[in-house]
């Protein structure tokens, strides 16, 4: 019998001061408005950062010299409440990590919940997770800013 690994799931929530409907549309059509170019990306300038709205489409950056940057799969495109993402930034590893954000009323505002998970089908799954758990904290913060 093997032993397998399980590494804690990155989970984070803010609230922000908009409709369901806005967050989503924020969040996935206007990433480029407040995703932090300088510090979380592959390209130093990012013209565009696209989520293809629908399964098996494609999220990536377009620098200013047109060259596309993947960072994820669409595996689930439900607008406006939830979004499943297969995470694998430059196709770098062999399998992704899953992230999914969902999008809830929380008074006349919206809830935001990301749980990225999966870290046990990375080779270095504990050292990714680490830089993640800090990471969303800063990305995320930067969309409540935007939002």
């Amino acid at each position: 019998m093997s032993e397998s690994l399980v590494i804690e799931v990155v989970r984070k929530t803010v609230t922000i001061d908009c409709s369901v409907e806005e967050a989503f549309r924020v969040f996935t059509a206007e990433a480029r408005s407040w995703w932090p170019i300088e510090s979380h990306s592959i390209h130093q300038k990012v013209t565009e950062i696209v989520f293809e709205p629908r399964a098996g489409g494609e999220v990536y950056e377009v620098s200013e010299s047109g060259e596309r940057g993947h960072w994820a799969t669409v595996l689930e495109w439900e607008p406006p409440g939830r979004l499943v993402l297969a995470w694998n930034i430059r196709d770098a590893d062999p399998e992704s990590t899953e992230v999914e954000v969902t999008f809830l009323p929380d008074g006349t505002g919206t809830r935001v919940e990301l749980e990225h998970r999966g870290w046990e089908r990375l080779v270095d799954g504990a050292a990714e997770r680490a830089n993640y758990d800090t990471g969303w904290d800063f990305v995320l913060g930067e969309y409540v800013s935007t939002a």
